[in-house]
């Protein structure tokens, strides 16, 4: 045997006795600590964002005058065209107008 053919079995043989060895992760996500305000469209917006977002995300955000509309069609935007989150043309006028009358 060649020592490429050496390496590559000692690679397979310490590779699957890794495998072999893993063990599942598991983990506790913390509850909730904060509520969303109730307003028109918070089910639209908690049907398409809290998937991937917690309440909390949303109170780390930018807030006040300078922060409404346009800042919350930016990140809708975002979220929908740079990471792919699947949120319907019909939900996104919703999700900013919840954000923005809300926070």
């Amino acid at each position: 045997m060649t020592t490429l053919k050496y390496f590559v079995c000692a690679v397979a043989v310490a590779t699957s006795s890794i495998a072999a060895s893993a063990k599942p992760v598991g983990y506790q996500l913390p509850d909730e600590t904060v509520t969303m305000k109730p307003g028109k469209n918070l089910e639209t917006f908690e049907n398409n964002c809290t998937a991937c977002h917690s309440s909390d995300y949303v109170k780390t955000q930018p807030q006040g005058p300078a922060f409404k509309t346009n800042f919350w069609q930016a990140e809708v935007t975002k979220m929908i065209k740079v990471y792919g989150a699947p949120i319907d043309e019909a939900d996104v006028s919703k999700i900013v107008d919840y954000l923005s009358e809300n926070y």
